[in-house]
């Protein structure tokens, strides 16, 4: 990668390198952001485990043959409560985002309590769009069987094109309303990029997620018998809140790093960054979309 006051390259980059990025920026970020994670996770798991009871959940994550309909509606609230913890966990990655680019040449940050109010708005709206999309998908059985071809595509691309909300707020300063429609416009250059990665990434996360919590289950059912749903849904919560608290800080960076790429790679970020690092000259208004 290209030698840079601090540790994020000013290039685009490739996906591999993306990920590598996005690694580097949560060293930067430490055990504050991961400390976060670890915050929104407990949230997270806190507002789920009331469904998780309701719906008699089974250490299979099965419900009860009479609580299918619950059981959609948890899947539809998990998905609210991941996607604001992983916009709200962006906006905190964005903060320490010019100071990874930029290291000691990176301005002082100004401006957060607005900053966070933004953030605390586009998270709302984004868990707000991709919960009705879900509740299209998994809310009604006919829904899902007949036009899933359908709404399973609209919730790939919501997802793909609200993901740099966030950062949008944080480093380019701008209002909630508008970070949406950047993000959007960001998200579908070059052939929709930034939305492919994202998506792919999130799969990848999912298999990953999916992989670790029926392993670790299924490892415990073969030295310890639940006695009731209530410790099944116990340990579930325990078993996802260890994996979440480390994938959500990551897929945040990962946001927080496409957004930067793409405005290298689109619009000339990195040249004017490095045009106002020669000359001395103050960064905020080259990081700061007018």
């Amino acid at each position: 990668m290209t030698s840079t006051p601090g540790v994020l390259p000013l290039r685009p980059l490739t996906f591999g390198e993306l990920l590598d990025a996005a690694v580097s920026l949560l060293r930067v970020a430490g055990l504050r952001l991961l400390a976060w994670g670890g915050l929104v996770a407990l949230v997270e798991q806190l507002v789920l485990f009331p469904l998780r009871r309701w719906a008699d959940l089974d250490l299979r994550f099965l419900p009860a043959s009479d609580r299918w309909s619950v059981w959609g509606l948890l899947l539809v609230v998990g998905c609210v409560t991941e996607l604001a913890a992983i916009t709200v966990l962006a906006g905190r990655a964005g903060s320490v985002a010019p100071h990874a680019l930029l290291g000691p040449a990176a301005p002082a940050p100004s401006g957060r309590g607005r900053r966070w109010a933004g953030v605390t708005v586009v998270a709302a709206i984004v868990a707000t769009i991709l919960g009705l999309v879900s509740a299209t998908v998994f809310g009604w059985p006919p829904t899902y069987f007949l036009l899933a071809f359908l709404t399973v595509p609209l919730w790939l691309w919501c997802y793909g094109s609200f993901g740099l909300v966030a950062p949008a707020v944080v480093v380019d300063q701008v209002g909630p309303l508008r970070a949406l429609g950047r993000s959007v416009v960001l998200s579908s250059r070059g052939f929709a990029r930034v939305l492919r990665i994202r998506v792919s990434a999130y799969l990848g996360w999912l298999v990953i997620r999916v992989a670790w919590g029926y392993g670790v289950l299924s490892a415990l059912e073969l030295v310890w018998v639940p006695q009731s749903t209530t410790e099944d849904a116990v340990v579930i919560s325990l078993v996802y809140l260890l994996v979440n608290a480390c994938g959500y800080p990551a897929l945040a960076c990962l946001d927080v790093m496409l957004h930067l790429e793409a405005r290298m790679r689109t619009e000339g970020l990195d040249l004017a960054l490095r045009r106002s690092l020669a000359r001395g000259t103050d960064p905020t208004p080259v990081l700061v979309r007018p």
